[in-house]
């Protein structure tokens, strides 16, 4: 059994009530996680930009944190597994977390940054796999039991909510933008502690037991539709990825607008909605149709971006994220965990966010820096539509097979 049964559990008030205080605590700590992106994902390309790099360098850098990430997922996530306990190693990615805040404040040589990136990005991305294969263990074994429980649409709304007020709490600070990277730092490790802290009300969802010697990896159950399915996915990340590494130096540099923090809030505001209806419409459609439909809002966002640089194609551009983020993440998630046997649930959680997400990611990074260097932001954003365009043509060219995962 996943969950014992509560000592002097009785009656169906008692375990409705159980599974509402499940809910709440794996809401809490999904809160206190987002909350950590609140502080580093509008904030990390500035804090590299005065200390002195330049867009290419940034761009090597940030593709740099997003290939160490891809390890988190892959190789920690699956040795959490294999150990059969969970929480310890959420534990230690905060531990990583927190050493890259403390280099990040104190040390500024090249060797530093890039090591405080290494321990940023396994500390930052390893949880994600773990908590949402908990997640759904957890709520599979509830409803199996025949009792409500939270939907994971509804749990990573509540971290975007989370992830909302932090960052209009920054943007309401005159003159956050500015700060200089150890103030940003510090902040960094302050909602590292706490959510550090809300690991301890989080129910441990592994086996219990180590398996056995060393497990080899299985990916017997991996099929063309899962490969297709995930290159698709990873294609619609690719062109996304200008947004996520230069969104910030976009705003500040091209159009000489400190709104950083506003402006992911409206995004994260935008995308909360659909993420609590994202699973209606995909059990009526299919993840992949709603993949295609993300793909072809990412392409409108992009050329917004690149044609309209005024203060309202912004904002338009921003509330577009409720398609580009707030139904792909959801839609992604459940391809992979419908093509997921229970056992590799780990592993293919791991997959979705080392090779699609964490390797369009570094890709479009790398790139993207040289990009902005020789011909600007505009441009950038305009020519990685032509990536969203080839996700929805492979979906097209296959739709039968993938439509049929649902």
């Amino acid at each position: 059994m996943i969950l014992q049964k509560m000592p002097g559990e009785r009656g169906g008030s008692l375990r409705s009530g159980f599974a509402a205080s499940l809910s709440a605590r794996m809401g809490v700590v999904y809160c206190a996680y987002f909350m950590i992106y609140s502080v580093t994902s509008p904030y990390l390309q500035l804090i590299l930009r005065r200390l002195g790099y330049g867009p290419a360098a940034i761009g090597l850098l940030l593709g740099f944190y997003e290939l160490v990430g891809i390890a988190g997922p892959i190789v920690l996530a699956r040795a959490a597994d294999a150990a059969g306990k969970f929480k310890p190693f959420l534990y230690g990615t905060h531990l990583a977390m927190l050493a890259a805040a403390a280099i990040l404040a104190t040390i500024r040589s090249p060797i530093a940054i890039i090591v405080s990136l290494s321990f940023l990005a396994l500390g930052l991305k390893t949880p994600g796999p773990v908590l949402d294969s908990s997640a759904l263990i957890a709520i599979e074994a509830e409803r199996a039991a025949g009792r409500k429980v939270i939907d994971y649409g509804a749990l990573r709304a509540i971290g975007s909510a989370g992830y909302v007020l932090i960052v209009l709490i920054l943007q309401a600070i005159p003159g956050y933008d500015g700060n200089p990277p150890f103030v940003m730092a510090m902040a960094m490790a302050a909602f590292m502690l706490l959510s550090m802290a809300s690991i301890t009300i989080f129910p441990e969802m592994g086996s219990g037991r180590a398996r056995p010697g060393k497990k080899p990896i299985n990916l017997s159950w991996v099929d063309a539709p899962f490969v297709i399915g995930l290159v698709t996915i990873a294609l619609g990340r690719l062109a996304m990825a200008p947004t996520g590494s230069f969104f910030s130096l976009y705003l500040v540099e091209e159009l000489d607008w400190y709104a950083v923090g506003g402006m992911y809030a409206l995004a994260a505001i935008a995308e909360i909605p659909m993420m609590l209806v994202a699973w209606r419409f995909m059990r009526k459609r299919s993840p992949m149709a709603a993949i295609a439909i993300s793909s072809a809002a990412i392409v409108v966002r992009l050329l917004i971006y690149a044609l309209v640089p005024t203060k309202g194609g912004v904002v338009t551009a921003q509330l577009l994220h409720s398609l580009c983020y707030g139904l792909f993440q959801p839609a992604s998630v459940a391809f992979v965990n419908l093509k997921t046997p229970p056992a590799e649930r780990t592993t293919g959680m791991a997959l979705l966010l080392g090779i699609g997400i964490g390797l369009p990611a570094f890709i479009g990074s790398a790139i993207g820096g040289f990009i902005v260097e020789a011909v600007g932001y505009r441009w950038l954003f305009a020519s990685f539509c032509v990536f969203a365009a080839a996700s929805l043509a492979l979906y097209a060219a296959n739709r039968k097979a993938l439509d049929a995962v649902r």
